[in-house]
């Protein structure tokens, strides 16, 4: 439980900004372990990833099932819609990127409102193949995407999504990652945030045996409203990885991180890393990142760490908290004292903890699939 700052280690890219992005493999070379990006993750079980000559030669196949008015296409890697999202900035992401094949891009028409959910389902076979997805949400448009990653025994999938909204429009993404135990899932999240635009990036984790998720923001114009949510319960020999990093630099722009995790069971593992860069030009930043991690059982192990690195003296605010602890004993003391017995009254706390984050969803339906969860995941120790 207890975090380990490894004080030994020292990063050649002391700065977020100052390490490398690139499309191009050699520039990303195979790492070692040590590296400030994977000194928290189990190498053995990602180690795979790392070659491109591992890989299938068909994409991971995906389903869209889309309302009218939304254009989904299969496309080119040399389509010019596809790699303007960033650069990949880790050895799976450039793998990923050199790897896939044609890319699924998702469109939504500038001054389009979408009412019904744009729905992504993403079940691989039994193999290790790379996937690419472009969302592109047009200028004064708003929509929902949710991505639902589905049971599939054994897989091992390397996955790029380049998230693009014009100016004004208002996007919330949902990606949720329900995988078989198996499962090995590495994504990048590359997000570009256009003038005054506003968008909701919630990501869900609750199975596979080793996932990996980094988000990376891209602020186009000045107002624009990023928020992102996080939820993850880990259960006995999984490792569950998210890595944010929020580049603010572009004034009076808007930032909010909360990711929440509880843990149960012998190896369970999580990581959470906020890295938030407020550039030079970014006048009137304000943000914001939070984690909290909740450990159910002996043997569950948290990493949170929060980075805020300021180049500007001119912002509204900024700010990061990190915190991971037990059961709080006089929480359960009251709810015991009015009658409730102690696995009740766990079940409480659990749900409590869970349920201020997921309220701020603003998908019903995603709200109350996520709470079932948690009920299911606490049923699995009887907790």
């Amino acid at each position: 439980m207890a975090q380990d700052h490894r004080k030994d280690h020292v990063s050649p890219h002391p700065s977020r900004a100052d390490r490398p992005t690139s499309f191009n493999l050699d520039d990303i070379p195979v790492p070692k372990g040590k590296e400030e990006d994977w000194r928290f993750t189990p190498m053995r079980r990602i180690s795979m990833l790392f070659d491109p000559a591992n890989y299938d030669t068909e994409d991971a196949p995906l389903t869209v099932e889309a309302p009218e008015g939304v254009c989904v296409e299969t496309v080119s890697r040399n389509d010019s819609r596809v790699g303007t999202v960033l650069a990949p900035g880790d050895r799976t992401a450039v793998v990923e990127w050199n790897t896939f094949h044609d890319a699924q891009v998702v469109s939504v028409p500038a001054g389009q409102r979408i009412d019904d959910p744009i729905l992504i389902t993403v079940d691989t076979a039994s193999d290790q193949r790379s996937q690419h997805l472009v969302i592109d949400a047009g200028a004064h448009s708003e929509s929902t995407v949710i991505l639902n990653h589905t049971d599939s025994a054994d897989a091992r999938i390397n996955q790029g999504i380049e998230i693009t909204t014009g100016e004004n429009a208002s996007l919330t993404f949902v990606s949720l990652q329900e995988w078989d135990d198996s499962v090995v899932h590495a994504s990048n999240h590359r997000i570009r945030i256009g003038k005054n635009a506003k968008v909701r990036h919630i990501v869900v984790t609750l199975g596979g045996d080793t996932v990996r998720l980094c988000a990376d923001t891209d602020f186009e114009g000045p107002g624009a409203e990023l928020t992102m949510l996080g939820v993850y319960f880990v259960d006995g020999g999984q490792h569950l990885e998210h890595r944010v990093f929020v580049d603010h630099s572009a004034p009076n722009c808007y930032s909010r991180v909360t990711y929440k995790g509880a843990l149960q069971g012998k190896d369970a593992h999580s990581v959470w890393i906020g890295d938030c860069l407020i550039q030079e030009p970014a006048d009137g930043t304000d943000t914001y990142e939070l984690n909290r991690n909740l450990i159910l059982t002996e043997g569950a192990h948290a990493d949170s760490v929060p980075n805020l690195e300021i180049e500007n003296g001119e912002i509204a605010g900024a700010g990061h908290a990190s915190a991971t602890g037990r059961f709080d004993d006089e929480q359960l003391f009251y709810l015991m004292s009015r009658g409730i017995t102690e696995e009740d009254a766990r079940r409480l706390v659990v749900r409590g903890f869970f349920a201020e984050l997921i309220d701020q969803i603003g998908v019903p339906a995603i709200e109350k699939h996520l709470m079932e969860s948690v009920e299911r995941e606490l049923e699995v120790t009887g907790r």
